[in-house]
C-alpha cells in the first residue's frame, strides 16, 4: 500500500487540457493579462460571488501587494496560528507582526485580545479564516472602524466558503487567497487579490505589473507578481471539477467524523457555521484524555504510510526571526500553544477512496484502542 498523504492536487484528465494548450501555443500569448487570464477573472468572480478578483502568481505575493495597497506600515496585528508566509508577507513589507493570541471555538484571532495589542504604530488587522473556519468579521470590522484601521482577510483557505451574507471574501478592505497546489482549488501556483470596486482593482492590477499604466508610464514602485496563461487555462478547467471535488471532500470529513466519533482523546473541530464550506483540511485534536500524546500518534500514522501533518506546529512565533515580536511569548498565547501542541490534520482530497479512508480510521483507531 503506497502512501495516503494529507493532501494531493486534484489533476483533471490531460486530454481536457490539451485544447487550453493548444490554444496558447497558436496564440503565442504566454503571459501579461492573456486571454484565459481574463477569462479566469471573470469566471472566479461569478462563482465566488465577489465583484473584483486580481490574479496573481502566488498567495504571497498578492498578501505582500494587498497589504502595500492598504498602505499597511509599523505594525500589524495577526496570529501566530498560521502558515508562516502570513508573517513572512508583513516583515518583507518592512512591518513589525504583533501577535494575538487565538479563540478556542474557531482557532482564529481572538477579538477581545486585539484591543490591548494596539499602539501607536498600528496600521491594520491581518486575521487569518484557519481552515476556512471564519474568523469573528463583525467584531474585527467595529473595532477596526472604532481605530481607523484597515483589515486585510488572508482568506487562503477561504476558497468557495459562505456565510448567511454571502461569500466569505468580501469582508475586510482587502482578502486575498491561494491556489497553491495542495488547496481545493488550485492553479499549481497561484492567488488572487479580492477587492470591492474597479478603482482598487485597477490599482492592484498596476501594482502586480511593475507599476505600469501603459507602456511608458510607471506610476507607483510595483512588482511582478503575474499570473501566466498556462496556470489561468489550467484555474478554467479545474473551476469545471470544483463542485464534484467539494462535495468528495465533505462526504470524506463526514466519514472520518461518523467513525472516529466515539475515540476518547480525539476530537474533530465542531462543523463550522457557515453555509457553504469547502473542507480544504481535516484537523482532529488529540487531547489531554488520549492515551497517546499528539506526537506518539504522529509517529505510528507516519510509519503506517498514513501522512498526517501537524498543521499548525511549530507556531510561526516559535521561528527565531519572531521570538522576540511583541505578544510572541508562550505564555501570552496559552490556546494557540495548547492547539499546535494537539493538532493532526488526516488526508482528504477527492482522490481518496472507500478503502483509503477506511484504512485511515483503522490506523488512528488501533493506535489509541492498543493503548488504552
Amino acid at each position: 500500500m503506497g502512501p495516503l498523504f494529507v493532501t494531493r492536487p486534484l489533476l483533471p484528465p490531460l486530454d481536457e487540457f490539451l485544447p487550453y494548450l493548444e490554444e496558447i501555443w497558436n496564440n503565442g500569448w504566454v503571459t501579461n493579462a492573456g486571454t484565459f487570464h481574463h477569462q479566469l477573472e471573470a469566471a472566479l468572480a461569478k462563482y465566488l460571488g465577489v465583484p473584483q478578483v486580481s490574479l496573481f502568481a502566488n498567495g504571497t505575493l498578492a498578501l505582500m501587494t494587498a497589504l502595500r495597497a492598504m498602505g499597511a506600515s509599523g505594525e500589524v496585528i495577526t496570529t501566530p496560528y498560521s502558515f508562516v508566509a502570513t508573517a513572512h508577507a508583513l516583515k518583507w513589507s518592512g512591518i513589525d507582526p504583533v501577535f494575538v493570541d487565538i479563540d478556542p471555538d474557531t482557532l482564529t484571532l481572538d477579538p477581545d485580545l486585539i484591543e490591548a495589542a494596539i499602539t501607536p504604530r498600528t496600521s491594520a488587522i491581518l486575521p487569518v479564516h484557519v481552515y476556512g473556519y471564519p474568523c469573528q468579521t463583525e467584531r474585527i470590522r467595529a473595532l477596526a472602524e472604532r481605530h481607523g484601521f484597515k483589515v486585510v482577510y488572508d482568506a487562503a483557505h477561504a476558497f468557495g466558503v459562505r456565510d448567511s451574507g454571502g461569500s466569505l471574501l468580501r469582508h475586510g478592505d482587502l482578502s486575498i487567497l491561494s491556489f497553491h497546489a495542495t488547496k481545493p482549488f488550485h492553479t499549481f501556483e497561484g492567488g488572487a487579490v479580492i477587492s470591492h470596486d474597479p478603482d482598487t482593482k485597477r490599482r492592484i492590477d498596476r501594482m502586480k505589473n511593475f507599476g505600469f499604466v501603459n507602456e511608458t508610464t510607471v506610476t507607483e514602485v510595483g512588482i511582478n507578481a503575474k499570473m501566466n496563461e498556462l496556470q489561468a487555462a489550467f484555474g478554467l478547467l479545474h473551476l469545471r471539477h470544483i463542485d464534484a471535488a467539494l462535495e468528495r471532500r465533505s462526504a470524506i470529513d463526514a466519514f472520518y467524523r461518523m467513525h472516529l466519533a466515539d475515540l476518547p482523546g480525539l476530537q474533530p473541530l465542531p462543523p463550522p457555521r457557515v453555509e457553504t464550506f469547502n473542507f480544504g483540511y481535516c484537523p482532529v485534536l488529540v487531547t489531554e484524555d488520549a492515551p497517546i500524546d499528539r506526537d506518539t500518534l504522529f509517529g505510528i500514522l507516519r510509519a503506517q504510510g498514513v501522512m498526517v501533518r501537524r498543521y499548525f506546529y511549530p507556531l510561526i512565533t516559535e521561528f527565531p526571526m519572531y521570538r522576540e515580536h511583541r505578544g510572541a511569548s508562550a505564555a501570552a498565547l496559552p490556546v494557540a500553544q495548547r492547539t499546535a501542541r494537539n493538532v493532526l490534520c488526516l488526508p482528504i482530497y477527492p482522490q481518496l477512496n472507500e478503502n483509503d479512508c477506511v484504512r485511515v480510521v483503522d490506523s488512528i483507531r488501533t493506535a489509541l484502542t492498543a493503548r488504552t
